[in-house]
């Protein structure tokens, strides 16, 4: 692929996994070049209180997006600091204002702030495509929300459901996702303006207490973003903690959604199948598989969201007194490979849903088969009501049940209809039609189909 060379170690986020926006927001080009943007912001700022002229700020702005990262890295072999390189790369460009970048600033007034300015811009990526996937499901429940099934268990035949119900289940687990989301997103903000250990001292021995307020207030609304009352050296940590509990639990919900893809997917169900390509390829070895790679693909990016997620709680733990900088290293990995993550499930997981092959004539196969068994209980709940005694009632069913069981595994049919009417400890008591109209399972869902008209109202109130 254009741009890199596969001669050294990429990151399967390099080109594989995740979106080309988030890659640019995530990008070491478009970080310097958010650093560039705060530094020219504050020394508009600065300008006003006659700090930096305007001479000054013209040649910042002219050389703003002039980066040179092979010049960067060159000093940082040097003096081992990537923001004090590229500070000295900007000030040798624009050579009148350049002795004026990062005036008062320490390095988590600019690394903070920008990083505020990515996650969230990256949160809206993911934000939308969450949207997208909820009014998808919306659909599938609309369209399914009398579509009788088989429920399961245990991964047991249980009693019947819809399989709008059943879409239903994640649709109501992502819109939770959702909500966590916005309130992740809300609470999100930078640093701030807030100098070496939060107190403001270096902007306060530059100007007075009420123009160092105004000076980050004026800052803050150029970037965008706001800014946290308390800091220390960092913005509080906590704040990506809860951006990374609102991505892992999108991939928590995708994670069972598609793990469920996979069982239904199995020979033994049948009832789905993930869409799979007419040229695309199953297995090297064996031709005719059809594997449920993409759902197999969320289950494993998940698994390293789940994880991933917790270097965020590690990192506010860890943040003794007003710094360390044992986070510095990872938040690098783990915040862009989070979102690069949760955009490649969320891509995959639409591209299942609204393209899932449902198998109507499985569906109904498997009522036919199991479906008998849900009905039991009202077969002896009747009969008790016609003078039966229920110990027996009881007896005689699972009697009954344990000999059909042994049918469907030899015959693969349940005749469990045949046994009950030709039982006469039964028939005494219950007439044919009743029997036939008890074991008629699709009377058997309770109140599916309204529960997802219920939820299909909420999913699409919060487009």
């Amino acid at each position: 692929m254009p741009g890199f060379d596969y001669s050294t170690y990429l990151s399967p986020f390099t080109w594989r996994y995740g979106s080309e926006d988030l890659r640019h927001i995530w990008s070491e080009t478009n970080k310097r070049k958010i650093w560039r943007q705060i530094w020219v912001a504050l020394a508009r700022a600065q300008s006003k209180e006659e700090l930096v002229s305007k001479e000054e700020l013209d040649d910042l702005i002219a050389h703003q997006n002039d980066i040179d990262i092979d010049a960067s890295h060159k000093i940082e072999a040097e003096i081992h600091h990537d923001l004090m390189a590229e500070i000295k790369v900007f000030a040798s460009q624009a050579k009148i204002g350049g002795g004026k970048i990062h005036l008062g600033a320490t390095a988590m007034d600019i690394e903070d702030n920008a990083d505020a300015i990515r996650i969230k811009e990256s949160l809206q990526i993911i934000e939308k495509k969450l949207k997208k996937l909820i009014l998808i499901f919306a659909k599938k429940i609309n369209d399914h929300k009398d579509t009788v099934c088989m429920a399961y268990t245990h991964l047991q035949p249980a009693e019947p459901t819809t399989l709008g119900y059943r879409f239903a289940f994640y649709a109501q687990d992502l819109l939770l996702d959702k909500k966590l989301l916005e309130f992740a997103k809300t609470e999100l903000k930078g640093k701030g303006l807030k100098g070496a250990v939060g107190t403001s001292a270096s902007y306060s021995s530059l100007l007075h207490s009420t123009g160092v307020q105004k000076m980050e207030n004026e800052v803050m609304k150029q970037l965008g973003i706001d800014a946290v009352e308390i800091a220390s050296q960092t913005a509080p940590r906590k704040l990506e903690f809860f951006v990374a509990s609102a991505l892992s639990s999108i991939a928590q919900s995708l994670y069972k959604f598609a793990f469920d893809v996979r069982l239904m997917q199995s020979p033994g169900i049948g009832e789905w199948q993930e869409p799979f390509g007419t040229k695309q390829v199953g297995s090297s070895a064996m031709p005719f598989k059809k594997n449920p790679i993409k759902s197999e693909q969320i289950c494993s990016l998940s698994r390293l969201v789940f994880h991933l997620a917790d270097i965020s709680r590690d990192n506010a733990s860890h943040m003794l007194l007003e710094r360390t900088l044992d986070d510095s290293a990872n938040r690098r990995i783990y915040i862009p490979e989070m979102f690069l993550a949760v955009d490649s499930i969320l891509e995959s997981a639409t591209k299942i849903i609204d393209g899932l092959v449902i198998n109507d004539k499985r569906i109904e196969k498997n009522l036919e088969t199991y479906g008998p068994f849900a009905a039991t209980e009202a077969i002896m709940m009747e009969s008790v009501k016609k003078g039966a005694n229920r110990q027996d009632m009881h007896e005689v069913i699972r009697e009954l049940s344990m000999k059909a069981w042994k049918e469907i595994q030899e015959n693969d049919t349940n005749p469990l209809t045949q046994f009950i009417i030709r039982d006469k400890r039964i028939m005494n008591f219950l007439s044919t039609d009743t029997v036939k109209k008890l074991l008629d399972v699709k009377t058997h869902i309770g109140l599916a189909s309204q529960s997802c008209a219920k939820i299909i109202k909420e999913l699409k109130n919060h487009e």
